[in-house]
């Protein structure tokens, strides 16, 4: 198959809707696929106001267009809702083309906690983008069910995966500080919540990987916490087989792909019980839920490791990927066909 994946979040940025994407597009390769990622690499773009990190693209539809004309794809997915996700879902609807969408990021509460923007308002431009789409994919079922309280239809499941032989407990960073070592890893901004975690009164040493908007000022506020900035890869898994917990204090991720890298490397995750980590945590055997999260970490402290990383090894990208793969509405003679869902395996 002829595979067009058009996506907003790119390198250099760094997240799980990244990494996500990557690992689908090596799978689908590996698999024999044909792939072309619209992205904003190579394009001329401008940071998102409040969000530097965020690069937009503006006036490539016509560029977009040839592109995907030149690839003539048996199926399109739009991963995102940016300036690129529009302009792929402009050319569908013009082709009267079918497409898939993801609902990778809760938008609604992101832009909440940035301005002061009514949450119906965000819901509402949303389900307008994606009312058109064959089927929306997230990630969790509890996503699911939350999208079609808010009037979504043909919401569908894509789990996620995680690359065991990269995140395992095998090379631990040996740290030189009070133990024991709470660890939280991503974005460092408002919408992370990364101060709830940084508020906590627990014994030993807090770390942050990662970096964004708010790192600088969080570092001059808590000196006694520790700020490495990003980390990939092997040494993203060193940092976390060297810890002790994995602190999670997000309240508005749909997934939280970093929870299952940090069961991986034996790490038993604290978080809140909300939309993501309910669906990612084992309550009691990979982590900690519960609404204080000091709490949360106290148990999580208390848990069997290798039972954590036994579970993550479970969770795989294969799958995952053949589960995107199932949901994919095809194009056939410039009208939508439906792909028949394939056994997931």
């Amino acid at each position: 198959m002829r595979i067009a994946i058009a996506t907003d979040a790119w390198s250099p940025q760094v997240n799980g809707v990244v990494n996500t994407l990557k690992q689908t597009r090596e799978q689908l390769i590996a698999e024999g696929h044909d792939l072309l990622m619209i992205t904003p690499e190579g394009r001329h773009t401008f940071p998102c106001p409040t969000y530097p990190e965020i690069r937009l693209t503006f006036f490539q539809g016509g560029k977009i267009a040839r592109e995907l004309d030149g690839f003539r794809p048996d199926s399109i997915h739009i991963a995102t809702e940016g300036t690129i996700g529009l302009a792929v879902r402009r050319y569908c609807r013009k082709r009267r083309f079918p497409f898939t969408t993801a609902y990778h990021t809760q938008f609604p509460e992101y832009v909440r906690a940035r301005v002061p923007i009514p949450i119906a308002w965000t819901v509402a431009l949303l389900r307008w983008f994606h009312r058109p789409a064959a089927r929306t994919l997230v990630a969790t079922e509890s996503m699911r069910r939350l999208l079609e309280q808010r009037g979504f239809r043909n919401v569908v499941l894509w789990s996620r995966g995680v690359d065991s032989k990269t995140f395992s407990p095998d090379r631990p960073v040996r740290y030189d500080l009070p133990r024991p070592v709470w660890i939280s890893v991503g974005r460092v901004s408002v919408e992370k919540n990364i101060e709830a975690f940084l508020n906590l009164s627990l014994p030993g040493s807090k770390v942050v990987v990662g970096d964004g908007p708010d790192r600088n000022r969080l570092m001059r506020a808590y000196p006694d916490c520790h700020f490495p900035g990003y980390r990939f890869g092997v040494e993203l898994a060193a940092q976390l087989a060297g810890a002790d917990v994995f602190v999670f204090p997000s309240k508005t991720d749909t997934f939280g792909l970093v929870m299952l890298e940090a069961m991986a490397c034996g790490l038993p995750v604290a978080a809140l019980p909300v939309t993501g980590p309910i669906d990612v945590v084992r309550h009691g055997v990979t982590g900690a839920l519960n609404e204080d999260l000091a709490k949360a970490c106290a148990e999580a402290l208390l848990l069997d490791r290798e039972a954590c990383r036994a579970h993550a090894v479970s969770r795989n990208w294969r799958y995952a990927t053949r589960q995107f793969q199932s949901h994919l509405a095809r194009i056939e003679n410039g009208r939508g066909a439906e792909l028949s869902p394939q056994s997931v395996k």
